[in-house]
């Protein structure tokens, strides 16, 4: 139980007034506490007066601390092995995640406010070591050092004792003494190994004889483990145990969610299964809404694309659209667009399939969740509900279309998804889906298409002169003793291949009353590429080629995403 001094808090006084315990109790309390100096709280417990977690969460946010929900927890390996048991007894704390690359320790403590506790781990750890301490009950402690202390949690360690042992197919799914059964610690351990690799997607992927770990780290698919076959099975039916799916099929694809806590905060898994002729293959999307939703200055554009944008997401009416193909970064976008424009002087509300990250003050709806809902019906029930900004989740048919134009013409800022590989593209498609002209003009604010590029790392670089070929798509003179850069040759086979994060390619389509007049009269592609340039719109291949040119990333990191050969003729 927590414990915290007088001149801190009086503990007391804060659980009468919360209306957790009675003052008669609290007196009761305290003339225990004179006899075996327990901590109130902890006397509270045991006399049954409140339960440990009722207490835990009104102190925890009386002090602004984080509290650890040690039933999701996922401990880390490496955080155990920097702890020895007896020291987390002696001080009620478990070591729950080691970031190597910011040396911090995240730990589980009982009391936040030991001092002595923090000294002494200090010292043992060398003191180089940051310490983050969370929240976390007595007895909540005390059973998950039990569990995790004395197994194998490494990933390499739990699969040569998977395969040099026997798997209890039983216990996969039973609460009691689950780090028992190395299967379950293998899935927690990949899942935590997976997020602290920054990875966006783990496939778990059968073969004919073997099984295979892919992690989409970057945006590159790699592969990280290789199984024997035989245990595809338990692993199996512990991931649709975790995500609530039916255990019993395996014909049909599913969808589940997992929620479990990892490197200190709450992390999302979206689970699907599909059957294949070697059997289930399931792909888990990491849903990380620490990364997920982020300012729109920190999204890496150019200052005068970022002036543009948020000189058009200022306009009180009308339709922002984000194109680009899965994985290209668009909810990231717009739920930093939403951010940006988040505050109590306006109503948002967001229809999507489904709601990947949980945002305060907004209106989130889920349209898989809510039976016989569609995105047109969604916003056709949404206009009714008073709102100020409505996001789309994806416009996919004509109804979609018309509903959020008929939105965007009645006073309503909207914000949503279309599949084109370009801004431009965007105006056919919203026509063959049946939106007038003369409709789509004056109503589109802007058309906004992105591509995500992994960053090129500069201890991992090196400088070349670019090739013919590589100097026409990056727009040099032959002249110019222009010098770009590779990944050299020793970083080509390091896990990240020379790469570090990624960064996004946007051109930003701003609709003028020139182009609004084009579409009026029905002009080609070609007649709206000509005015747009005119107007200063900087196509994508052109904004690439400058991250290449001021090394950011390489030439065949581009040509991955974006299509260069419009740069060639």
């Amino acid at each position: 139980m927590i414990g915290t001094s007088t001149a801190q808090l009086r503990i007391g006084e804060l659980l009468v007034r919360k209306g957790v315990v009675s003052s008669d109790q609290v007196r009761i309390a305290l003339i225990e506490q004179k006899k075996n100096r327990e901590h109130l709280g902890k006397i509270l417990v045991r006399l049954g007066f409140a339960t440990e977690a009722i207490i835990l969460d009104v102190l925890g946010g009386a002090l602004g601390q984080r509290k650890a929900d040690l039933a999701k927890v996922v401990v880390d390996g490496e955080a155990i092995a920097l702890i020895p048991k007896e020291v987390a007894r002696r001080f009620k704390i478990l070591p729950l995640t080691f970031e190597a690359s910011g040396n911090r320790l995240t730990i589980a403590m009982a009391d936040t406010f030991n001092v002595v506790a923090l000294d002494q781990i200090h010292a043992m750890l060398g003191g180089g070591i940051e310490l983050v301490p969370l929240l976390a009950g007595e007895a909540e402690i005390d059973k998950a050092i039990d569990q995790v202390y004395g197994f194998e949690l490494s990933v390499d360690g739990i699969l040569q004792e998977i395969e040099t042992g026997e798997i209890d197919y039983a216990s996969i799914d039973a609460e009691r003494e689950e780090y028992s059964q190395p299967v379950v610690r293998l899935v927690n351990a990949l899942l935590s190994d997976a997020v602290k690799r920054g990875a966006s997607d783990i496939h778990f992927e059968p073969e004919e004889g073997f099984l295979r770990f892919r992690y989409r780290i970057d945006g590159v698919l790699r592969q990280v483990r290789s199984l024997h076959k035989n245990y595809w099975s338990a692993i199996s039916v512990r991931i649709k145990v975790m995500a609530g799916m039916d255990i019993a099929e395996t014909r049909a694809p599913q969808d589940g969610r997992i929620t479990l806590s990892l490197s200190g905060r709450s992390i999302d898994f979206r689970v699907s299964t599909f059957p294949t002729v070697h059997g289930e293959n399931i792909v888990l999307r990491v849903l990380d809404r620490q990364k997920g939703i982020v300012g729109l200055d920190a999204l890496g554009l150019d200052p005068d694309v970022l002036t543009l944008l948020k000189v058009m997401v200022g306009r009180p009416e009308g339709l922002l659209l984000v194109t680009g193909p899965t994985g290209s970064g668009k909810t990231t976008t717009l739920y930093s667009l939403l951010s940006h424009l988040n505050s109590e002087a306006v109503n948002i509300m967001t229809l999507e399939d489904p709601v990947e990250y949980p945002m305060g003050m907004i209106r989130q709806t889920s349209v898989n969740e809510v039976a016989r809902l569609s995105f047109g019906d969604g916003v056709r029930a949404m206009l009714r509900q008073d709102p100020d900004i409505i996001l789309v989740g994806e416009i996919r048919d004509e109804d979609t279309a018309q509903m959020a134009f008929r939105a965007a013409m009645t006073g309503h800022q909207v914000f949503s998804t279309l599949h084109t590989n370009s801004a431009l593209g965007a105006i056919p498609r919203l026509t063959d889906m049946g939106i007038k002209p003369e409709v789509m003009a004056g109503n589109v604010i802007g058309i906004l298409a992105q591509r995500l590029v992994r960053r090129l790392r500069v201890d991992c670089r090196e400088p070349y002169a670019p090739s013919e070929i590589e100097r026409r798509i990056l727009g040099l003179d032959a002249a110019a003793g222009a010098v770009i850069h590779r990944v050299s040759e020793e970083a080509r086979h390091a896990p990240d291949q020379g790469y570090a994060g990624r960064t996004a390619l946007m051109e930003l389509l701003k609709f003028s009353r020139e182009i609004d007049e084009l579409i009026v009269r029905g002009a080609t592609l070609k007649e709206l590429t000509q005015a747009a340039l005119a107007g200063g719109f900087q196509p994508l291949a052109d904004v690439a080629a400058r991250r290449v040119l001021d090394g950011t990333t390489t030439i065949d990191e581009i040509a991955r995403v974006v299509d260069l050969t419009g740069r060639l003729g």
